[in-house]
């Protein structure tokens, strides 16, 4: 029998908020405060405490929503979620279920060069749990410890429909919406923070048949991109295997194991009724008004998908470039602010936007990876700087002033300190040399000292000429214009063969 999977994720984001869901306690999404600071008893879940909705993370949730091509429900309320674990201050957690915030919804992914649509069942706004940590000391003694701080955090639930089919468009899927969230500003969605976290269910049928699976594994644990594509593909295989041998997929959750490339049981997977879902009596139903989706909806930022169609025809960069310029939102800001401030117009603006292009994805990508920050994480007043930079870097490397090498280690002093490169290349005599003259002197010193080179070049051997032109950047010691080189050594040594 062939096999097709059928896969569908629920991503959850912490929402930034300045509060918690249903208290006034501050969230500890960046602070990283002491366990237990950021609690009260309403987040405590002590008896006889009231929450009381955050309005902000409706209207983020909405934003959502409406970005997802979801309808907004006019009519929605908040419902318990009841089952019992630890994490869980009051026993049960403050969800929603049979009528969300927003619904039906899609979103079109490329994968392949071709273009799928698929489908967004629900968004909805729920309370987060607690964090669990298990300690296990040397003695052997083992115990697990909770951290109420996260616990009432507003997290969005975006679940997709089941109609994926392979790791890749799962993987796509999650990039863009991460994309999504972070233009929005809904979310700082740090996979490694936990503000975005994704469960994948999984199951397979024989493929043409349009039937859903009866039963689908959960996949948990999953902590990047490549994760959860490696996490899928592992369980595609080993439920094929199962169904292959003329097993049975057993209902459940898993746990995915990145160091070993596996998933390992977890527990029996619950269905929605075992939750025992009904509405919060402690809450007042939601009414969402047509006005107020009509003004949420006119306040959406310029998504991915349109900034990335107009950087190609305003700037007429490669449509690579902008998809990965538009991953965040400030990136794409930094690209556009660092443009107009190079005064360029017409075709000189396209030419700089490429060049800024260039040093954004290749030299500042690499240093801020090296430092393991995002640009958001730098200051303002630096930013700037580099936006100078990066405008100074492209006018030295177009006039000659500095090589393509120069420059980039010009750029790592303006990335760390802010200092402008012109101000370097003067302080540190960089300054490429360009003058023929000065160049010739150095041409005329490495062929006299190179006898057997100048030999072997006569004999047919091209490759002498790479071994003179490094001698003479040694003789300038790295200032000489390297295309001036070529073409001044390659003229003469020509004279020289032909004469």
């Amino acid at each position: 029998m062939e096999w097709e999977p059928v896969i569908g994720l629920e991503v959850h984001s912490q929402l930034l908020t300045r509060s918690k869901m249903f208290c006034a306690c501050p969230t500890d999404q960046e602070q990283q405060a002491p366990p237990n600071t950021r609690v009260c008893p309403v987040c405590l879940g002590m008896p006889g405490t009231l929450p009381v909705i955050n309005r902000r993370a409706v209207e983020l949730t909405m934003m959502t929503g409406l970005a997802l091509n979801c309808s907004i429900n006019e009519h929605t309320y908040f419902d318990r979620k009841n089952y019992p674990y630890p994490d869980l201050m009051k026993g049960y957690q403050i969800s929603q279920f049979p009528n969300p915030i927003a619904i039906k919804g899609w979103m079109d992914v490329e994968v392949d060069g071709q273009t799928r649509r698929l489908g967004i069942t629900r968004v909805h706004l729920e309370e987060d749990t607690a964090k669990m940590m298990h300690i296990h000391e040397p003695s052997g003694e083992s115990y697990s410890l909770v951290d109420v701080n996260r616990s009432g955090t507003p997290l969005m639930e975006i679940v997709g429909d089941p109609d994926m089919h392979s790791p890749e468009e799962a993987r796509q899927y999650l990039m863009k919406l991460h994309s999504i969230l972070r233009f929005l500003g809904v979310s700082t969605a740090d996979m490694e923070k936990g503000s975005f976290r994704c469960d994948a269910n999984v199951s397979l049928r024989p493929r043409g048949s349009t039937v859903l699976p009866p039963g689908k594994v959960e996949v948990k644990n999953m902590n990047s991109f490549r994760s959860v594509a490696r996490a899928i593909q592992h369980e595609i295989e080993r439920q094929g295997r199962v169904l292959d041998e003329g097993g049975r997929v057993a209902q459940e959750t898993r746990g995915w194991l990145e160091d070993k490339g596996v998933t390992v049981s977890q527990r029996s997977k619950e269905h929605a009724h075992d939750y025992r879902y009904f509405p919060e009596p402690d809450l007042p139903p939601l009414v969402v008004s047509r006005q107020q989706v009509a003004d949420m909806r006119s306040r959406l930022p310029e998504l991915p998908d349109a900034m990335r169609e107009r950087l190609v025809a305003q700037y007429g960069l490669p449509a690579y470039d902008a998809r990965l310029l538009t991953a965040s939102r400030a990136t794409a800001q930094f690209f556009e602010q660092c443009v107009a401030s190079s005064g360029t117009k017409g075709e000189a603006q396209k030419s700089r936007a490429k060049a800024a292009s260039n040093w954004m994805l290749g030299e500042q990508a690499r240093l801020m990876g090296l430092a393991q920050k995002e640009l958001e994480d730098y200051p303002e007043p630096l930013r700037k700087a580099w936006m100078t930079g990066i405008n100074q870097l492209a006018d030295l490397v177009e006039s000659g002033t500095l090589s393509s090498t120069q420059a980039k280690a010009v750029f790592e002093d303006t990335f760390a300190t802010g200092r402008e490169p012109k101000a370097i290349v003067q302080e540190k005599g960089l300054a490429q040399v360009s003058d023929s003259d000065a160049i010739g002197v150095f041409v005329e010193q490495a062929i006299a000292a190179n006898s057997s080179a100048v030999a072997d070049f006569k004999s047919g051997k091209d490759n002498a000429v790479k071994f003179l032109v490094g001698q003479v950047m040694k003789l300038s010691k790295g200032k000489a214009n390297p295309g001036l080189v070529n073409a001044l050594l390659k003229g003469k040594l020509d004279a020289l063969k032909n004469g």
